[in-house]
């Protein structure tokens, strides 16, 4: 496990929520039709999946909903460490998160170099879901002092 100063949980907590209400917020302001960073609907596609996928609101609003349920678990078994349900989805999310990078490894193998996903996936997509796996497992790991 990292080793985070301080209020590890808490700070480790803060760092997941972050981080899935910023892609949830991405995730909703592509609702609007807008495609920054990219060009067009079929580059953004491109850029972040590696296919070409419709980014539709049918698309889009469930996997906004469902980043935020993720980040609002992690941060609330942060704050409630004895809570069951929370532990549970906590592990949900570091798992989630884990199958994510996992892929991301496999797709560094099965992609074309050339492409943008490619890259964006080997520099930021995969490393940044295995920080996060681990956070989230750092978080649903641990035990207040109550426990201890």
């Amino acid at each position: 496990m990292p080793c985070w100063p301080g209020n590890a949980p808490t700070r480790a907590a803060a760092l997941v929520a972050s981080v899935l209400t910023a892609d949830a917020l991405l995730h909703l302001y592509w609702t609007t039709g807008a495609t920054w960073p990219a060009a067009d609907d079929r580059s953004l596609s491109h850029a972040v999946l590696g296919t070409d996928v419709p980014f539709t609101p049918p698309i889009l609003l469930p996997l906004a909903a469902l980043l935020l349920t993720a980040a609002a678990f992690v941060l609330a078994h942060s704050r409630r460490p004895r809570h069951l349900l929370l532990r549970v989805g906590t592990l949900a999310v570091a798992a989630g998160l884990s199958l994510r990078a996992l892929a991301g490894s496999y797709w560094l193998f099965a992609q074309e170099t050339g492409t943008a996903f490619y890259w964006l996936n080997l520099t930021l997509y995969t490393p940044l879901c295995v920080v996060l796996a681990v956070a989230a497992l750092r978080v649903a790991r641990w035990k207040d002092a109550a426990r201890a």
